[in-house]
This record gives C-alpha cells, structure tokens and sequence, in this order.
C-alpha cells in the first residue's frame, strides 16, 4: 500500500466518480458496499474530507446512520460489472460481495473494510451529515433529479487514511 494525499488526486477520484466508485460501511458485523457516481473531497474543517451522498431509501443509509464511518474504494482499473451489480441491487436482498465476485479488505484505522484491488482507498469517519432540505434546492435540479422524492443525505467523512493498492 502506498499512503496517498488525497487532495492530490481529487480531480482523478471526480472524474472516475463519473464511471462510479464503491462506498462500503459495516453494521453489527454485516458489510454492505454500494455504487456512487456523486461525490467530492475538499479541504474543510483544516483537513481533507470526502463527502458523500446516499439516499434515504437505501440499505447503506441506515448502516452510515448507526456506523458513522465509511470507505470509498475508486477503481483503478475496469470494475464496471461490479460497478453495475452494486448500483442496481440491493444489500437487503443478496450478498453483494459474493454476486459481484468483491472481496473485503481489512482497512488500516477503520472498521470498515475497503473493497480489495479496486485501486485507490479512502478511510472516512463522518464529522457532519445534512438531510437534504428541499426547500432550499433549484427547481431544475428538483425537477431533474428527485421527482421521487428520495432525497440524500449528504456525509461529510474526515478522510483518515489515504492510499493505492
């Protein structure tokens, strides 16, 4: 493992969110990974954080809800049908790992895991989390992108460790 400054390489971890990037939490001994395309990491807080974004209505929300920490592993490599099955399928409902052929990975100051050989790691434990408030939200992304109304919440995970396979 090579330790990583994650400012360094936001611009590759944005762009690679685009393809889709893991976000993984454990809960009560049970590890739950799930595909995220939104995301950032910034400097707030005198330090680097990851923020994420997860749907109430997904299984994941109600790990980071208890867990408060999460990892994010950003492929290096193509991952794409892991990528598809962890993006269309839920953990309430199948052993993600096992149906996407992932292995869990041991992380360095965490609980939770990292998803073994996807490339790049980062270790969040979160600082903050806002509900969404609709209210304070354009029209136009409204309209586009919650039409359901299932809203995010959005995690700000201080970024503990850093680093590639």
């Amino acid at each position: 493992m090579k330790v990583i400054d994650p400012l360094s390489v936001s611009e590759q971890v944005i762009e690679t969110l685009k393809q889709g990037a893991f976000l993984t939490t454990k809960l009560d001994g049970k590890i739950n990974t799930m595909t995220i395309g939104w995301g950032s990491i910034g400097f707030i807080w005198g330090g680097p954080v990851f923020m994420a974004m997860v749907r109430k209505s997904r299984f994941t929300w109600s790990f980071l809800e208890k867990s408060h920490e999460f990892t994010v592993s950003v492929p290096t490599h193509d991952m794409r049908a892991a990528l598809a099955i962890c993006g269309t399928k839920s953990g309430r409902d199948i052993d993600k790992f096992a149906t996407a052929s992932l292995t869990a990975q041991k992380s360095q100051k965490l609980d939770t895991p990292v998803i073994a050989s996807a490339g790049m790691h980062f270790e969040c434990k979160v600082v903050y989390q806002q509900d969404m408030l609709p209210k304070n939200l354009s029209a136009a992304v409204t309209d586009r992108w919650y039409g359901d109304n299932d809203w995010h919440t959005l995690y700000f995970g201080e970024i503990v460790a850093a680093y590639k396979d």
